[in-house]
């Protein structure tokens, strides 16, 4: 089942059980992926272009929750809370610091990275890898770390 079926499954549920949290998550999802298909291009939900909207929707509430907090809006933040919670659970299980430490050093063996001046080289071989299971800013630090310490 694709992610559009399961957004409007997912926003049937939420009325019936009256969790507006999870229906205007949904509401949002459900845009998000309508304006894709709108945007002109090959407008096919692939996998990897689910992937994409769900890993934009989460990227909006990290960066929505960290405003909120400067600017002391407690409310708004436990609801972009409450939302990133439900997002998180659509996308795939993230790596923690070891698994990703791990790839890193599989990929830089394999690319030949082993200075700093490397960085450049190993960063997108890592991502490309590592593309929708590890946060960016957690991989940067530990390609960073690697190539410090190599």
């Amino acid at each position: 089942m694709g992610l559009r079926e399961i957004v409007n499954n997912e926003m049937k549920e939420s009325m019936k059980s009256g969790d507006k949290t999870r229906l205007e998550t949904m509401r949002s999802l459900r845009a998000a992926i309508l304006e894709f298909e709108k945007s002109g291009e090959n407008m096919v939900l692939t996998p990897e272009v689910e992937l994409k909207i769900l890993n934009a929707a989460v990227k909006k509430r990290k960066e929505s929750i960290d405003v909120f907090r400067s600017a002391g809006r407690a409310e708004s933040v436990a609801k972009e809370e409450a939302e990133l919670a439900i997002l998180m659970e659509y996308m795939p299980k993230q790596l923690n610091n070891d698994e990703i430490a791990a790839v890193v050093s599989k990929i830089a063996a394999e690319v030949g990275a082993s200075s700093k001046a490397d960085f450049g080289k190993l960063m997108p071989a890592v991502m490309k890898e590592l593309k929708g299971k590890a946060d960016g800013g957690a991989v940067k630090s530990a390609v960073e770390k690697f190539l410090g310490n190599a």
